[in-house]
């Protein structure tokens, strides 16, 4: 026996290949794309029509939602119960879906925790009244029966839906290489568009966009997108949207009654609470749920005070929180033709007026086989009637009198059975007068149903009729407002953080740290071994702190990121990246135009608005530029530059007072001659070991030299006053090895 012969040898390749495409071609037509005509996925369609095989209709008792779940997986569906089980509540959860098709009874989830129902065996269901709307055509031969996965049922391709369900509770999917993401929508809106479209075939869809104004979520939350992008959505079948929660004010109070679709409020309570507790909502004191049966949604966020800007603490929420959310839209589905499109607006109503034409003209021509089968049987009566003694006869004395009543009468084979199945009773006077109207009545409907299939406006007509009486009997207002508003955008970092005083401490290891205050004792603070106090400046928790590292680079932070000077802080090289062998020599801090006096031990300096020190990239930015053994001396603040004067002081002793200004504003680069000093001095190693500001007529300054200090008041620093880059005037003997200066007054 030859084994190969069963067997069929295919590279390994092209059978992945096409394993792989049969896959994808099933995950996209029979699992996540809905199909344009009832707008269900086979799951969905599988479940309701397996509650209406359960007789679970609307005015139904409910049955345990294990029996309809163990019905749909044994009989049409052969997945996991859960995932059934799933869609279903989905189905039922009237915060998920605009229009339920299932009514539940028992814990079918909350909008604070959707996946928080009951088990199938605690919970009872039922098919909601709308879902009428989808099956109530059903066994009017308007849809094609397909076998059930293991072929002993049958089970329908679609159901006849008499609504646009498809955009009424739109639909979410992930497929191979294609999602779909359709919003619900008003019943009402979309059926006067599709009436639009009846009456004007060539509609445009900014036409139809005048009847669906908008999606139209489960919640009352606004949909804030202008118009305009909305129209480019319907028109693409592609874009986004964007929903934002509904707040009043109450007693100073702030209370969300709505949040967009899906989102919980126990997830914003936790947004909402994650910056309070890093200190980034200083304008709010506390944050409440009230929701209860009768507020399904009731949050109460609390100002710090009633100076706080509500509209502007509402606008941060929004852009910082899913109070205001993006919505993406994508109307992919599968069409007429079998496949799946994306497809704009006009082409979705399009495609399902046709599907809804061809549905009302099988219904009608069903209906009308019906009319035809049952007159020509009450003609067979008639006939019998009119000859009732012979039949009668025939009946008696006819070994077979089935061929003999045909052949006298002409009756066919299906009248004769009817004939000879009709009990003696109906063969009354009166029940021939039934049957006679009975007759006329169908003759009238046979009559009314050629009109409209031979008619097309006339079936226009009829399914415009039938579109207004679903609206009427399902359709509801809308609940989400369409209201154009801005994007929300965030407040900026700094008015988010409350403004306290700090002392910035720099060690000279570059180990950086904020103590609450200005009365620090930067000096007293313990260091790690082997480190010491570099510099300290006052600063607020509202400002930037800059630090300048040996080449002449700044960078900056935020002081309110800085660590608690209980510590010894951290290494500023893990907030930065200066240059191998590079360290960190000056601090300062101040608000963007605040100007500094920068200055470096060569005597080259520039005055500078603070922005100019602040970077956003880890590396920072070249500011001064510094000759071979130049370094930076510690900044200083002009607080009127046209009238400070600035006092220079040299290691050797020389001082030097002059307008500050005499020094240009500069964003960067070496800056002018402050005070000379002359080459052969330069070598010997005399520096500028510092500068300080004055105010013009009552400023003062301290000169420190090893354990001797000296204070110049401004009647002595007029003495050593002069122009920029001169000499100076010499300190007493005692004062020629100064080794820092600091304004005192």
């Amino acid at each position: 026996m030859n084994l190969q012969a069963n067997f069929e040898q295919i590279p390994l390749k092209e059978y992945a290949e096409r394993a792989y495409l049969d896959y994808s071609m099933y995950v996209v037509l029979d699992r996540a794309l809905p199909f344009v005509g009832d707008g269900l996925k086979p799951v969905q369609r599988r479940i309701v029509y397996a509650m209406s095989e359960l007789g679970l209709a609307a005015s139904a008792k409910p049955k345990k939602s294990a029996r309809t779940i163990g019905d749909v997986i044994g009989k049409f569906h052969p997945h996991g119960d859960s995932s059934c089980y799933e869609a279903m509540v989905l189905m039922a959860q009237p915060f998920s879906y605009r229009y339920p098709l299932v009514d539940g009874q028992g814990n079918f989830g909350s909008p604070d925790d959707p996946k928080s129902f009951a088990a199938m065996r605690y919970t009872e269901s039922k098919l909601s009244p709308i879902a009428e709307a989808l099956l109530g055509e059903l066994g009017h031969g308007t849809v094609d029966w397909v076998p059930n996965f293991d072929g002993t049922l049958e089970e329908p391709s679609w159901l006849p839906a008499r609504v646009p369900h498809v955009l009424l509770n739109g639909s979410m999917g992930i497929a191979v290489g294609m999602a779909t993401d359709i919003p619900p929508h008003n019943l009402r809106e979309v059926v006067t568009a599709c009436i639009r479209l009846l009456d004007e075939p060539d509609a445009s869809i900014a036409d139809l966009c005048e009847h669906v104004l908008g999606p139209d979520y489960p919640t009352e939350a606004e949909i804030i997108t202008p118009r305009k992008e909305l129209l480019a959505i319907y028109t693409t079948g592609t874009g986004s949207l964007r929903a934002r929660a509904v707040y009043q004010v109450e007693d100073g109070n702030v209370v969300i009654t709505a949040l967009p679709h899906q989102v919980s409020p126990s997830k914003i309570l936790e947004q909402i609470a994650a910056q309070m507790r890093a200190k980034k909502l200083p304008m709010i004191e506390d944050l409440r749920d009230e929701s209860d049966h009768e507020n399904p949604i009731r949050l109460v966020v609390v100002p710090r005070s009633n100076r706080v800007d509500v509209e502007e603490m509402m606008q941060h929420l929004f852009a910082t929180t899913d109070l205001e959310k993006s919505f993406r839209v994508n109307l992919n589905m599968i069409g007429l033709d079998g496949r799946p499109q994306v497809k704009d607006l006009r082409r979705i109503l399009t495609e399902w007026l046709q599907f809804r034409t061809d549905t009302v003209t099988r219904r009608l021509q069903h209906r009308l086989g019906k009319v035809e089968r049952r007159l020509h049987l009450l003609e067979g009566l008639r006939i019998a009637y009119l000859n009732l003694d012979e039949v009668i006869r025939i009946i008696r004395t006819e070994e077979e009198p089935k061929p003999v009543l045909m052949a006298r009468f002409g009756l066919s084979e299906e009248q004769t059975d009817y004939i000879l199945e009709t009990r003696l009773r109906q063969l009354a006077r009166l029940e021939e007068m039934k049957i006679n109207g009975e007759r006329d009545q169908l003759e009238e409907e046979r009559a009314r149903i050629n009109v409209l299939l031979k008619s097309p406006a006339k079936l226009k007509g009829l399914i415009k009729e039938e579109l207004r009486a679903d609206a009427a009997k399902y359709g509801d207002d809308r609940r989400s407002p369409l209201v154009q508003r801005e994007v929300a955008q965030a407040l900026d970092e700094s008015a988010l953080v409350a403004s306290e005083p700090v002392t910035v401490v720099l060690s000279q290891k570059g180990w950086i740290r904020a103590a609450k205050g200005h009365d620090v004792d930067a000096e007293g603070l313990s260091y790690r071994e082997g480190d010491g106090l570099l510099a300290a400046v006052k600063a607020r928790t509202t400002q930037q702190v800059a630090v300048i590292d040996s080449t002449g680079r700044s960078y900056s932070t935020a002081a309110h990121t800085l660590p608690s000077a209980r510590g010894n802080g951290e290494p500023l090289t893990g907030r930065f990246t200066p240059p191998a062998g590079a360290s960190f020599d000056a601090l300062a801090a101040g608000d963007n135009d605040t100007r500094l006096i920068l200055a470096t031990d060569f005597g080259y300096g520039f005055v500078t608005r603070f922005e100019a020190l602040t970077g956003r990239n880890k590396a920072g930015k070249q500011l001064i530029t510094l000759a071979d053994g130049a370094k930076v001396l510690t900044p200083v603040v002009t607080a009127d530059p046209a009238r400070d004067r600035i006092v220079v002081v040299t290691g050797e002793g020389h001082l030097l007072m002059f307008s500050v200004a005499e020094l240009p504003e500069l964003d960067k680069g070496k800056g002018n001659k402050l005070i000379d000093i002359p080459k052969k001095q330069m070598t010997e190693g005399e520096r500028v070991v510092g500068v300080a500001v004055v105010a013009e007529g009552k400023g003062e300054v301290t000169l420190y030299a090893g354990q001797r200090k000296l204070t110049l008041k401004w009647a002595d620093l007029v003495e050593y006053g002069g122009n920029r880059a001169t000499r100076g005037g010499v300190l007493p003997r005692g004062l020629r090895r100064v080794e820092r200066i600091e304004t005192t007054g």
